[in-house]
């Protein structure tokens, strides 16, 4: 049997092309009716010379095809009929009615109607036709906060399809460069981006071989993004854009009060939230719990100072204070909520046996060590009378309440157990979420200035991230769901 091979202009063959498939399943569950409608209605009995829709459509292909620039784009269509077609476009030139006038026919002496044709109309949009359709689609996504609506929508459809979608919620922060130096005008005081401003990222730590504490400090021109994502299915879920100076636990403080009230079923299929030590809050893990019994999976930051000003300090081992400090007791704990005993005779310390978090008691249960795994331990009996009640078989059991204590170190789920590095281990799904925006969507070398510019230039890009993730998820490719650019496989029609 011989090949038939596809025929060079055959529109039909558009449908196995596998790029055209990626932006065919976009545009399929991408929630726009709405804004093209608003679109069509802020045009009004302006100029129609090229749809809405397709205008629309060929913006979101800039998206799903990565073009860093309207004149890339542009240039795309030009050379792509196939993408005319899908985004609704017709790729073939046409020419318009003639114009009928009246002029004056001086060799008969007489005025006559002629018609005069019109030149050939280009169906490719140029640069100016999209920067002004895409200034209406910033100041309309100002006004109704549409690309916000659509995002809610997405979400809501991906809970509807992945049962699971939602249980594992993380944050992060991410700088974004302004297309602007920074640099202020000498006449006006001001920046080529008003809207933005300086940002200092620092980082902490301490060097394993020396001891010493270092610092790196990372400074920035532009906006801080706030993404908060599924961390299993790497899928966004909601977003915040401000100036770089923002401080990133106000405003993920603001964003789940927005997020849990836009969408309360969320808040309810949650059971855990990740984030990095920079949004290390006692007042925030102490609102995931206490408000919406979110358990915190936030790394804790090492802030206790007195102790290092003591001379025998030794920064190779971790500070401990006593848990009850009005009373005598041998039992201490660590900044980051590590909980010991200390043997009253040998002066060992000792990790407490975790047993659990008790949740309609709000406290974190403890077993001695001893009684726990078996260990002969000199003290044991001093340790018990410190405890102050009658100990059985079973040793001595230490519950800490973390509401008497402090939020910020004590939590539901205690730092260092399996159950919480399971956990945070997961928010590296915000990282490869960042990555993408940086180098599958351009935003780390990008001509963006304006707050409402980047607010509309980065929903875009999420929104279009979602849709095709729940696209895959509809048509049984979860496997997909992360990918921006793996093929979809045509159809095998015999």
């Amino acid at each position: 049997m011989a090949a038939t091979n596809p025929t060079l202009f055959d529109w039909n063959d558009v449908d196995i092309l596998p790029d055209m498939l990626r932006l065919e399943l976009v545009l399929h569950y991408l929630p726009d009716d709405d804004i093209v409608k608003a679109l069509e209605l802020n045009r009004g009995r302006g100029r129609d010379d090229y749809p809405i829709a397709a205008m629309w459509n060929a913006v979101i292909a800039g998206i799903v095809f990565q073009h860093r620039s309207i004149q890339g784009l542009v240039r795309e269509m030009r050379r792509n009929p196939s993408l005319l077609g899908v985004c609704g476009f017709n790729p073939m030139s046409t020419q318009g009615k003639p114009v009928t006038t009246i002029v004056w026919n001086e060799q008969a002496d007489k005025a006559e109607i002629v018609s005069i044709p019109k030149e050939l109309f280009d169906t490719v949009p140029n640069c100016w036709n999209f920067y002004r359709f895409l200034g209406n689609l910033i100041e309309l996504e100002e006004n109704q906060g549409l690309i916000q609506k659509m995002m809610k929508t997405l979400r809501e459809q991906l809970m509807v399809e992945l049962p699971d979608f939602g249980n594992h919620l993380g944050y992060d922060g991410k700088a974004i460069d302004s297309h602007s130096t920074g640099q202020e005008n000498r006449e006006t005081g001001e920046t080529s981006d008003p809207d933005a401003n300086w940002g200092k990222h620092e980082t902490l730590g301490i060097d394993s071989n020396t001891g010493k504490e270092w610092k790196k400090v990372k400074s920035w021109f532009g906006y801080g993004l706030h993404l908060i994502a599924d961390t299993q299915y790497e899928i966004p879920v909601a977003f915040g854009l401000t100036p770089a100076s923002h401080a990133e636990v106000t405003e993920l403080d603001r964003m789940l009060d927005d997020l849990f009230e836009e969408t309360p079923a969320l808040a309810e299929r949650c059971k855990d939230f990740s984030a990095d030590r920079g949004l290390d809050s006692g007042k925030l893990k102490s609102k995931l719990w206490d408000e919406y019994q979110i358990r915190p999976l936030i790394d804790t930051r090492e802030l206790w100072s007195e102790e290092k000003q003591m001379p025998d300090y030794d920064p190779s081992k971790s500070i401990t204070r006593p848990l009850n400090p009005d009373r005598a007791d041998n039992i201490i704990h660590t900044e980051k909520g590590e909980v010991f005993c200390v043997c009253p005779l040998t002066g060992e310390h000792r990790d407490l046996a975790f047993q659990g978090f008790e949740a309609d008691r709000n406290t974190m249960k403890y077993r001695c060590p001893a009684a726990a795994y078996g260990l002969d331990c000199e003290g044991r009996e001093s340790c018990y009378k410190n405890a102050d009640i009658n100990v059985g078989d079973f040793g001595r059991i230490i519950r800490i309440d973390i509401t008497e204590q402090d939020r910020r170190i004590f939590t539901p789920t205690p730092f260092g157990s399996p159950s919480w590095h399971r956990g945070y281990n997961r928010r590296s799904a915000l990282e490869r979420i960042n990555n993408r925006i940086d180098n599958n969507f351009g935003f780390e070398d990008h001509f963006i200035r304006g707050k409402a510019n980047m607010t509309t230039r980065v929903g875009l890009a999420l929104v279009v991230m979602m849709a095709l993730a729940l696209g895959h998820a509809k048509e049984g490719r979860q496997g997909q769901m992360r990918s921006l650019v793996k093929p979809i496989p045509a159809l095998d029609t015999g």
